[in-house]
């Protein structure tokens, strides 16, 4: 049996990434002793320390060097600092940007060079990224710079909800110009590529509409008319399974009830807003999340790259109650697509 092997990037440790992957790592256990996965974690080793000292956990992940050869051990680390000041948990710094930066950039080298299988990455806090002067939107677009990828695409998975998206972090004002023919036709490529590894060998995939009613005869905006609808047709007669474009108060309910594979979303909170109304439990007692599920692919890299479907949550951080729920969905899935494509050591 092979070994999937999985980096695990801290993202800001002024965040809950620390605590998540301490829980995500003893949750693990069995997995990392049966010798079917093996878990990097790259991050700052002061926060990390400081989470399995919070929950109670011993700081089991054994030191190695970004040169070590692998194999390494079930569990190890990478130090992506040493912080040069102190990590405040719930605290907005130019510090926490600059150490969730190195340790992206440590796993896309090591992912680059095949030492590790896969890419999955606790959240990053987009103020610190800027304030340490890396002026990115997120991951999304800092993954695309570091690997050379062009037209990255950003896919959301909760259970049946399979969503990918035309646009993520721009403006809506300039989300019309984003929508051209050669970049739907990119998105529904990457996505048919993806699905199967979801168990859709032949993928049925809608696309939604951008304006309400599709555009409603061209009352209400044409982009449905003179963009979607002719790159949906071109893609048709090429083979693919494309629907749409689909109003969008309508296709998401059509993609839960299972009548397409995947949905194409417009822009970031047409597709998010689905996923995470379904993914994220909530006490109606207290109002509190009691748990977050999702999971964040980015499609179009030459690595494998999933992460967790929910921000730093500085609000709770440091407090030892956040769930691991995605991160270890995050895991499962990039072992999935790992084994899909021949992964493992």
């Amino acid at each position: 049996m092979s070994v999937v092997r999985i980096a695990v990037t801290m993202g800001d440790p002024a965040g809950i990434g620390p605590e998540i992957i301490v829980r995500a790592a003893a949750r693990l256990r069995p997995a990392l002793d049966g010798g079917a996965l093996s878990l990097l974690v790259i991050g700052c080793g002061d926060s990390l320390r400081q989470a399995a000292a919070l929950l109670g956990h011993a700081d089991d992940a054994v030191r190695i060097a970004e040169e070590a050869p692998p194999p390494w051990p079930a569990l190890s680390f990478i130090e992506a600092g040493p912080a040069r000041a102190p990590i405040v948990p719930g605290v907005v710094a130019a510090e926490g940007g600059r150490l969730a930066y190195n340790a992206i950039a440590i796993a896309v080298r090591l992912a680059m060079r095949g030492a590790v299988d896969a890419i999955c990455t606790a959240p990053l806090n987009k103020e610190s990224l800027n304030l340490a002067g890396h002026p990115f939107a997120g991951h999304t677009e800092l993954l695309a710079a570091l690997t050379g990828a062009r037209d990255s695409v950003m896919m959301l998975v909760h259970g049946n909800m399979r969503v990918s998206h035309v646009s993520t972090h721009t403006a809506l004002a300039d989300v019309p110009r984003r929508l051209t023919q050669a970049r739907l036709r990119r998105v529904v490529e990457l996505t048919a590529a993806a699905l199967p590894a979801f168990g859709a060998a032949r993928p049925r995939i809608a696309v939604a509409a951008l304006n309400p009613h599709a555009g409603e005869g061209g009352l209400f905006g044409r982009e449905d008319i003179e963009v979607s609808a002719p790159t949906i047709a071109a893609l048709r007669a090429d083979g693919f399974d494309v629907t749409g474009p689909v109003p969008g108060d309508t296709v998401f309910v059509k993609l839960r009830a299972g009548q397409f594979d995947a949905v194409v979303a417009m822009y970031h909170d047409q597709g998010h807003i689905p996923v995470k109304l379904l993914g994220f439990a909530v006490d109606p007692a207290s109002g509190r999340w009691q748990a977050l599920s999702g999971v964040n692919i980015t499609l179009g890299l030459p690595i494998l790259r999933t992460s967790v479907d929910h921000g730093t949550a500085f609000d709770i951080a440091g407090q030892g109650i956040a769930s691991e729920s995605s991160l270890l969905e995050a895991i499962e899935v990039a072992t999935r697509l790992a084994a899909a494509r021949g992964g493992g050591g």
